[in-house]
């Protein structure tokens, strides 16, 4: 990425013009006492003053280089460092350093330093803490430096538009085992496929249903087998589809309700908080289904993945849900249907409605009872069938 440095003409600090007066009144007192006081005083101010304006004057970046953190999710707290100088391209060449305050900008949806950071510029990398608050691609930089000489005399504002970005997801919540399972159970879900036509026998992964379970093959093996069928070509593949929608033309405020032809910013606000919680339901259903080994098609406003376990799919899936904005639903025969206003989301599927937050407290009573959780923390929701559980046919 190209950097474009804007200097400012060196101008005296405080202490700087300090010093010119004690300079102005020197002079005029020792001219006054016959010049014995000139070589006190005075020469000494002259000399630290064009010595400050000197090196502030040749105060330059050569090259400067956000090295970015890792995206993330709404909350997390990341590093980013920024290096000056031959680090930042990579060469040895030696550049001239400075000492100056650096002040990082950062997007609105992040929290940066609101403090200037005091660093020896060209010699040494400045690093600072970044916090996620929105999701979105978020942008760090530019970069303002405030050089000083090294008595702090004058000082020359340094304007560095070197920018780099950041993706930052949608806070991802638990989603309970019932409601996964009821979604890529076979009869749930391509309940239209055909099964006439055997093809062959192999071994369970998860979401497979218990009725394609070969018992007399099962009881010869250690391990559950299931019968595969010629037409299974999208097996338990769960399709996701999610919009906003609005109030009719009313917007809800603190004070009860205002309409939105009169308030087009609390409209805005709206529509972007109706798409942070369509994105957070999304992200929340599609990666659990994911980590149930359960391919996902999902469907937003900002566009549409297919993903499958393992590779990029769940990055993919995180990357549609951090750019999407509001809009309408894309495929009303979806699997799943989450449907998103300022208050929430619910999803719909088959016959069936309930509220993301009904779905988060059931996952969070789960999540607290031992029974549903591994050691390892993942729940058992996705695990094989329990051949002493389930009867023979």
């Amino acid at each position: 990425m190209d950097t474009t440095i804007t200097a400012m003409t060196p101008a005296l600090t405080r202490r700087g013009r300090v010093a010119g007066v004690v300079g102005l009144v020197a002079t005029a007192s020792a001219l006054a006492a016959g010049g014995r006081a000139l070589d006190a005083i005075v020469i000494p101010v002259a000399i630290a003053l064009a010595a400050g304006y000197v090196q502030v004057s040749r105060a330059d970046v050569p090259a400067v280089r956000h090295v970015t953190p890792a995206d993330g999710f709404v909350g997390e707290t990341r590093e980013v460092r920024l290096e000056f100088g031959p680090d930042a391209v990579g060469s040895d060449a030696a550049a001239p350093s400075f000492l100056a305050d650096v002040r990082v900008r950062v997007d609105d949806g992040l929290d940066g330093p609101t403090m200037p950071i005091r660093a020896a510029v060209g010699t040494e990398p400045v690093s600072y803490a970044v916090t996620y608050r929105e999701r979105g691609e978020r942008t760090l930089g530019p970069v303002d430096l405030t050089a000083t000489d090294v008595f702090g005399l004058f000082e020359r504002e340094l304007r560095v538009d070197e920018t780099d970005a950041v993706t930052v997801y949608p806070p991802r919540d638990p989603i309970p085992t019932r409601f996964r399972r009821e979604l890529y159970a076979a009869d749930a879900v391509d309940v239209s496929r055909r099964r006439e036509e055997f093809d062959r026998l192999r071994e369970y992964t998860r979401g497979d249903a218990v009725r394609d379970v070969h018992w007399a093959t099962t009881a010869k093996r250690d391990e559950i087998v299931v019968k595969e069928f010629a037409a299974e070509t999208a097996r338990n593949r769960v399709t996701i589809a999610g919009g906003t929608e609005a109030h009719n033309g009313e917007e809800r405020s603190g004070f009860g309700w205002v309409d939105r032809d009169d308030d087009a910013t609390a409209d805005r606000s709206a529509s972007a908080a109706a798409a942070d919680e369509l994105a957070r339901a999304t992200a929340s259903l599609a990666l659990a289904l994911l980590d149930d080994g359960v391919p996902v098609d999902v469907r937003l406003p900002g566009g549409r993945v297919s993903a499958a376990p393992g590779g990029r799919g769940r990055r993919e899936v995180l990357e549609l849900a951090a750019r999407t904005g509001p809009g309408a639903v894309t495929d009303d025969e979806a699997d799943v249907t989450i449907v998103a206003d300022a208050d929430g989301a619910r999803f719909r599927a088959g016959d069936r409605s309930v509220s993301f937050a009904d779905l988060r407290r059931e996952a969070e009573r789960e999540g607290s009872s031992a029974d549903t959780v591994g050691d390892d923390g993942a729940s058992r929701g996705g695990d094989p069938p329990d051949r002493r559980e389930v009867a023979s046919p």
